[in-house]
């Protein structure tokens, strides 16, 4: 079989062998032949800050690194990194590069993805990811559904949180993501499909546990389990908390949303959660937030611009169908909006399916 490059120019339209990316109103052009070195050794060297460890992560002797950092800042007429205490750092022409160089290995990959499809319909592979709560119910519905259609494409799935899936996102890794919006990075593009309120659960034998509703005011003092950082939940309660001016008090800090429901079932502290991972905390009450409600805001990511392999279209377009047509999976809590089926969908699906 024949060179990676080799195989892109026998399949790509003649005469068009380069990528082109503007920078300061030039054209910063990657031959096929060489852009995945040059885009990996800048996108290494600014992930670990480190020669030694890019050196690794690339299976290159540092020496050998360091010519080829030093030959792409000359063939660019710009130095990219510059050395700090602990290693490098990338300069200012070095931030406005790495995005580009994302881009190019996004785009080689992409390449090749749509190839093999090429080459195997039918197949390919969907890599998906979600947070925790939505990982937990929506997710499995959808991917049951979609295998249930397209048992030939290999699904490959990641739990996380938003921030974690939208940089996987970003650097090519997934092709969709279920995540909490508003997402601010320009490098992603979502679309809504629910919001939901967050409630407050608590043990049977909590001071609130007979309450219906709470406002906020009212968690002065109550000890909270909060989850780890990562959960836009956790930035949610403090910012919260904060307009009403006082700070939470945290009976334990850190941790899965799954361990902080174990501790409130033993009763050490209340949690604030979304409605939908409340109906499924047997034993725990869940108590409405009002003065203000606090909602969140569910969505289905990609890469900005991406057009992505034909299972990710396929899948998505499938997902909005089955919140349209069936609604949410199981048992669906009060405060879970889902939205409007006549919403357009910025997403078409492909003339032909995977």
């Amino acid at each position: 079989m024949g060179s990676f490059p080799g195989v892109l120019a026998g399949i790509l339209p003649p005469g068009r062998r380069h990528f082109q990316y503007g920078f300061h109103g030039a054209a910063i052009t990657f031959c096929y032949g060489c852009c995945a070195p040059a885009a990996h050794v800048l996108r290494e060297v600014a992930e670990y800050g480190n020669l030694t460890r890019a050196a690794a992560a690339l299976h290159l002797a540092q020496p050998s690194l360091s010519t080829q950092l030093k030959r792409l800042e000359r063939d660019l007429g710009t130095d990219l990194f510059e050395r700090v205490p602990r290693g490098v750092a990338l300069t200012l022409a070095g931030q406005e590069l790495l995005p580009l160089a994302r881009q190019a290995l996004a785009d080689v990959e992409q390449i090749r993805r749509t190839a093999n499809e090429l080459t195997s319909p039918g197949g390919g592979t969907l890599r998906v990811g979600a947070t925790p709560s939505l990982s937990s119910v929506l997710l499995p519905a959808a991917l049951t559904a979609f295998h249930a259609q397209h048992a030939q494409v290999e699904l490959k799935f990641v739990e996380a949180g938003s921030e974690d899936l939208i940089e996987r996102l970003e650097r090519d890794q997934l092709d969709l993501a279920l995540v909490i919006l508003p997402v601010p990075h320009r490098a992603v593009e979502t679309v809504l499909l629910a919001e939901e309120d967050l409630v407050v659960v608590v043990g049977p034998g909590h001071a609130l546990a007979d309450r219906k509703r709470v406002g906020i005011a009212d968690l002065r003092g109550v000890p909270l389990a909060i989850p780890r950082a990562g959960y836009t939940i956790r930035t949610t309660v403090f910012a919260a908390c904060r307009h009403a001016g006082f700070e939470p008090t945290i009976a334990c800090d850190g941790g899965e949303l799954s361990g902080v429901m174990a501790l409130v079932g033993l009763d050490l502290g209340a949690a604030v959660i979304p409605s939908i991972v409340a109906t499924h905390q047997p034993g725990l009450r869940a108590i409405r937030i009002d003065r203000p409600r606090l909602v969140r805001t569910i969505g289905l990511a990609r890469r900005a611009g991406a057009v992505g392999p034909a299972s990710a279209r396929t899948f998505a377009t499938e997902l909005f169908e089955l919140l349209d047509e069936a609604g949410w999976p199981g048992v669906r809590p009060s405060g879970l909006r889902l939205a409007s089926a006549s919403s357009p969908n910025p997403w078409t699906r492909p003339r032909h399916g995977v």
